[in-house]
């Protein structure tokens, strides 16, 4: 995707995150159950996307993206913190307002198969959103829709009354991206949307994005692992590990020069086609396996795993600072 302009990137932000916590309780007991601990899946995130711009989230499993991403729309209630959509505040309201929240922002699913109810037919599927928000008031309109919605993510219209079995994963992640588009959102929320295709299928779906990006005005929030989907989707990229942001800017910044260790480990795993310059660069292998959230280490959260930390990571948090090209990164040992 294209780099969003840079008159879009000083506007006020369309969505904006701040200190986002999402703890969830671990209890005990089969009578009586207690809470014995926390699983501090985000912990303390600031971000913001502006309209019109594609913010690629990565990271390992386990680092908190999916919960990050989830709590926008509440399907995760937020420990603490705040979430702002458009200015307003996101947590204060009611359901009857979330539910008109969540008309404008939609959410592509990880999961093609899981994600499409079976006993629906996907034209049924996609038409939900337009019943469930009341935005048409006959199903004439709602069935002209879905049809323009088909046609819209590139599958024929014959297909509305076929069942989610019947289709390939690709065709799967189209109806997906079709019910997400059904009620006109502003903001799209992809979870992972390519992780479970074929490589020659991502393409696809990466491409299918990337035009419904101009064609519908959209921002997006593109949750990701793989560092190479990223860096063909997103104008920013934020880092995460273990609940934390670690790092945050400019996506061709973020690739042409990392700067924080673990995002360095990250860019290093990513294959480069030219295998003269695979030989020749440096591969930097993490030892270990991320801590568990439940008992995140004390100071730097990276610290268990970093090849650069020093007694002052195992003890201090470090706070984000913000670069002179605008990159926030949190680590005691890069200094701006």
């Amino acid at each position: 995707m294209s780099s969003a302009p840079v008159e879009t990137r000083n506007q006020a932000p369309i969505l904006e995150a701040k200190q986002l916590k999402v703890y969830f309780p671990v209890k005990r007991g089969l009578i009586i159950q207690r809470t014995v601990g926390e699983v501090k899946a985000v912990d303390g995130v600031d971000l913001e996307i502006v309209q019109g711009e594609t913010l690629g989230l990565v990271g390992e499993s386990g680092s908190g993206k999916t919960t990050f991403g989830r709590s926008i729309l509440r399907l995760n209630e937020p420990t603490g913190g705040s979430i702002k959509y458009d200015g307003e505040d996101v947590l204060s309201l009611g359901r009857k307002d979330m539910r008109r929240l969540r008309q404008k922002i939609g959410m592509v699913f990880q999961d093609p198969y899981g994600s499409l109810n079976p006993r629906m037919t996907v034209g049924n599927i996609v038409a939900e959103p337009m019943l469930v928000h009341k935005l048409y008031e006959n199903r004439s309109e709602i069935k002209d829709r879905v049809l323009e919605m088909f046609d819209t993510v590139g599958l024929n219209r014959s297909m509305a009354s076929r069942y989610p079995h019947e289709f390939s994963g690709g065709q799967r992640q189209r109806i997906g991206i079709a019910r997400a588009l059904a009620s006109g959102p502003k903001l799209l929320i992809c979870d992972e949307p390519v992780s479970a295709l074929d490589v020659s299928i991502q393409a696809q779906i990466i491409s299918l994005f990337d035009r419904l990006k101009i064609e519908q005005n959209l921002t997006y929030l593109f949750i990701a692992h793989d560092l190479s989907v990223v860096r063909h989707v997103s104008d920013r990229v934020a880092v995460m590990y273990l609940g934390h942001v670690v790092e945050q800017g400019d996506a061709d910044d973020i690739y042409r020069d990392p700067q924080h260790p673990y995002t360095k480990a990250l860019l290093s795993a990513v294959p480069i086609p030219d295998p003269l310059v695979e030989r020749k660069r440096e591969r930097i292998v993490l030892q270990g396996d991320m801590p568990s959230p439940l008992n995140p280490p004390k100071g730097c959260v990276f610290n268990t795993r970093c090849p650069i930390a020093e007694d002052r990571c195992f003890v201090e948090i470090p706070m984000p600072e913000t670069f002179s090209d605008g990159r926030r990164i949190a680590c005691h040992k890069v200094n701006p």
